[in-house]
């Protein structure tokens, strides 16, 4: 086989030409070699608005074709909502095509029921994943958003070591956890006894926040992979801008819609402008963007292999000015959390 193609390339499925044209990365110790864009599967759910099935199912045909090779769901989008529908769209692509990766221990929208880091409710999780997505084994098991769980001991002492015991069974083949407070994924990470093999970072490598930039050394001292998702802020860097649930400060609402207003006056896209800015960011080994449209796809697959026009030059220029009003590190960290514990009458230590 050619040194230059992953292992996910299929002969007579896959045209060699197209998926040479894809550059790919090995994510960390797990030796994956990882398409520099993957797919996020956020949008195949009710999150982020209306969606339709039949383009998703041609957004995941077109992507695998294409030579992206990691495709990223969970439980908690859309409640199950995502995996179906993602389990819908695998059919008929063969297994050894993609990689994909799931979570654990966030479920419902129900604040009370929202997370579970159980060793219990975990192995039950897994399996319900793999029913809904139609596999018998994930390549990647991440547990998602670490910091909501009642303490870091749980994660520790529990949840991680029932994630290595799937992975024993064969359900699964590589561990995960994925956070929004980069410090307390560093702290998981030095204080476990278990291998963390790849860093899912949201938000945090984006326009309007270099975060990620700070903890890439030491993930990368770990030989972890990383994966820096949601590049467009969950929908706050783009033109028709975030869904109204999105936790950021009115000024940064504000300054972001007026980045996407002056966008829309020149006929650019500000979401492709986000991922060219990300795709330029040293450290991660793939770039997660929800897709959920082949006109998504074909914009972002555009921006990797093409970079943007002059004039996209011009205004993406003008857009780094605009955010200039705004920290380097605009963020909304424990505004989510703190009002999930309101709401859930929790108290955490």
């Amino acid at each position: 086989m050619d040194l230059n193609l992953p292992q996910t390339f299929v002969p007579g499925f896959h045209d060699k030409n197209v998926v040479k044209n894809m550059s790919y990365n090995i994510l960390g110790c797990t030796g994956l070699k990882v398409s520099k864009l993957s797919l996020g599967t956020g949008g195949f759910s009710y999150f982020y608005g209306d969606y339709s099935v039949d383009q998703c199912k041609q957004t995941i045909y077109e992507a695998i074709k294409s030579g992206i090779n990691l495709i990223d769901t969970a439980p908690w989008y859309g409640h199950g909502e995502s995996e179906k529908i993602l389990g819908l769209c695998l059919e008929g692509i063969p297994r050894e095509a993609y990689y994909l990766a799931t979570k654990v221990c966030r479920y419902e929208k129900d604040p009370t029921l929202m997370f579970d880091f159980s060793a219990e409710r975990t192995r039950k999780s897994i399996d319900e994943s793999l029913q809904r997505l139609r596999l018998n084994y994930v390549d990647i098991l991440q547990i998602h958003d670490l910091e909501f769980a009642p303490n870091l001991d749980v994660v520790l002492n529990e949840t991680l070591p029932t994630v290595q015991e799937i992975i024993g069974s064969g359900k699964a083949r590589h561990l995960g956890i994925t956070g929004y407070p980069l410090g307390t994924i560093k702290s998981c990470i030095e204080r476990s006894k278990v291998r963390i093999e790849t860093v899912l970072s949201y938000c945090r490598g984006t326009m309007i926040d270099n975060t990620l930039d700070d903890f890439v050394p030491f993930f990368k001292s770990k030989e972890i992979g990383l994966i820096n998702a949601a590049v467009n802020g969950m929908g706050l860097l783009t033109n028709s801008g975030p869904q109204n649930w999105h936790p950021a400060s009115e000024n940064i609402k504000r300054l972001c819609a007026k980045a996407g207003e002056y966008c829309k006056s020149r006929n650019v896209e500000l979401g492709k402008l986000a991922v060219y800015d990300s795709l330029k960011k040293k450290g991660p080994d793939t770039i997660l963007v929800g897709m959920n449209t082949p006109q998504l796809l074909n914009w972002n697959l555009n921006v990797l292999q093409n970079g943007i026009t002059d004039h996209e030059e011009d205004v993406y220029k003008e857009v780094k000015l605009i955010m200039k009003e705004l920290p380097l590190q605009s963020h909304w960290e424990n505004v989510e959390l703190e009002k999930f514990r309101n709401n859930a009458g929790l108290s955490y230590k």
